[in-house]
């Protein structure tokens, strides 16, 4: 449909044929409505990669937050049996601190 001499043929022909007229229209809006929906699937896939790093961003804040309690914790003199307890950390990760 680019080629305008095309063009101008395929419209004829589409004018003069009601078979292929209605299944242009068919195909048209066929075209529209799976342009719908891949818009809507776009926006949804956005807005459940955008949960997605809100959750990965809350969850790193959180065990950055339990690092630091248990930084604090182990200043404080806590066993690594204490700090585990109350930061859910493993035993490796207490023991870099």
């Amino acid at each position: 449909m680019k080629n305008e001499e095309k063009r101008e043929k395929i419209e004829d022909i589409i004018k003069h044929e009601e078979g292929i007229a209605m299944a242009t229209n068919s195909l048209h809006k066929v075209s529209a409505e799976y342009e719908a929906y891949c818009l809507q699937t776009s926006l949804m896939k956005g807005e459940l990669d955008w949960r997605s790093g809100m959750r990965d961003a809350k969850l790193e804040g959180r065990n950055e937050e339990k690092l630091e309690n248990a930084g604090k914790m182990k200043a404080m003199g806590f066993s690594a049996e204490q700090i585990q307890a109350v930061t859910e950390l493993s035993m490796e990760t207490i023991a870099r601190l």
